[in-house]
């Protein structure tokens, strides 16, 4: 059983349906989005990238989703997003790996952290002994609390 890192319960009738999955796909922003901020979601649980994405879709953000760390650097280098929201916990690359590679190539980019489990402070040290030091979300999040954490960060 799956404990889901947004809390969407009563949210799925709120949200507009789309035709298709969601994908790692970037689409070109029309001129009413050129002034919305970029947001690159990744989690290996399509159903909270998704989720996350088509929330703060509504929100304001131009909002893409990958589903692991390799696609979202992939995403990361032609969507150049100024916000990146990653699980920390996720195969082959974690969020922390993830992180410091688009911080790297995005300086400005403001990166929040979410994650679930327990034990994930080995993996935050490896940021920390690198010279990163990233803000850190619990999964599960309310969107209100999430989109308070990211507009937060845009302040910063």
């Amino acid at each position: 059983m799956h404990t889901y890192g947004l809390d969407i319960v009563g949210l799925a009738g709120q949200l507009p349906s789309k035709p298709g999955s969601a994908d790692c796909s970037v689409n070109e922003a029309s001129g009413s989005q050129k002034a919305r901020p970029r947001l690159l979601i990744v989690d290996d649980e399509k159903l909270i990238a998704d989720t996350a994405r088509e929330i703060l879709e509504q929100e304001g953000f131009q909002a893409v989703a990958a589903y692991d760390g390799w696609s979202g650097i992939e995403v990361a280098t032609k969507f150049r997003p100024d916000y990146l929201l990653t699980d920390v916990l996720m195969p082959l690359m974690n969020g922390v790996q993830l992180a410091i590679a688009v911080k790297k190539m995005l300086p400005a980019a403001k990166i929040l952290l979410f994650s679930g489990q327990a034990g994930i402070s080995d993996i935050l040290l490896e940021g920390q002994t690198q010279g990163y030091e990233f803000e850190l979300a619990p999964k599960p999040i309310h969107p209100e609390k999430l989109i308070e954490r990211l507009r937060s960060l845009g302040k910063k």
